[in-house]
């Protein structure tokens, strides 16, 4: 894998000539600003130029769409956040599944991704929108499709799982080279099996008590 401008194989329409590069590497990267504050929560977006969308911002990136081309996103990682190369490896080695994202397209700093519709487990439990068991399962095949591929499935929470027409995919990726074991997916399965009970499934759960929820999770293992 180049360092930069590093295309995935069949993707050959894909450079610096792209329109869609184009916008990024001319109006969008120029005047955008988000800065990592603190190592263990997510960036801080200052400033996104009309007329890109910020979609979402985690610990290393933020995730912008352009209304005229709604199939990609683009992914821009804040300056000094590591991890750019080692996602793009991911994605290299996941190919095409449909479970998953592609990345389309490496450059200094951002990542080309096709865009994945749908709705967070986490926004489903929030809002009180029922989440079937086969979102669960196709997770689940999913993550063994990358153990498959030599890649360790790490951070796979409610946030970084969507459901997409009954279906599950998972859009956040860039921690699956890490060595150590990771048992959040494990713990969120528990969790469905043990207490989403079907006559919770359409209650509505405030963010502060989610959010709660998190940090007992995350003190509880460490």
């Amino acid at each position: 894998m180049a360092d930069n401008n590093w295309t995935m194989a069949g993707e050959d329409a894909w450079g610096e000539r792209h329109p869609f590069i184009a916008q990024i590497e001319r109006r969008l990267l120029p005047e955008l600003s988000i800065r990592s504050e603190q190592p263990h929560d997510p960036i801080v977006v200052y400033r996104v130029p009309a007329p890109w969308r910020l979609l979402g911002a985690g610990n290393y990136a933020a995730v912008l769409a352009h209304p005229d081309y709604p199939e990609y996103v683009v992914k821009v990682y804040a300056p000094g956040r590591p991890g750019l190369r080692e996602e793009a490896e991911v994605y290299r080695r996941l190919g095409r599944h449909p479970a998953y994202s592609e990345c389309l397209y490496y450059g200094d700093g951002y990542l080309v991704l096709r865009r994945l519709n749908g709705i967070t487990l986490y926004d489903c439990i929030r809002k009180g929108v029922p989440i079937p068991r086969q979102v669960i399962d196709d997770i689940d095949q999913a993550l063994a499709y990358a153990v498959g591929k030599g890649l360790r499935p790490h951070d796979v929470h409610g946030k970084n799982v969507m459901m997409r027409d009954g279906r599950g995919v998972v859009v956040d990726v860039s921690d699956f080279l890490k060595p150590e074991p990771c048992m959040m997916w494990d713990d969120l399965k528990k969790a469905y099996d043990r207490f989403y009970l079907p006559p919770l499934r359409r209650i509505p759960v405030p963010g502060f008590v989610l959010n709660v929820v998190r940090k007992g999770y995350r003190l509880l293992k460490r």
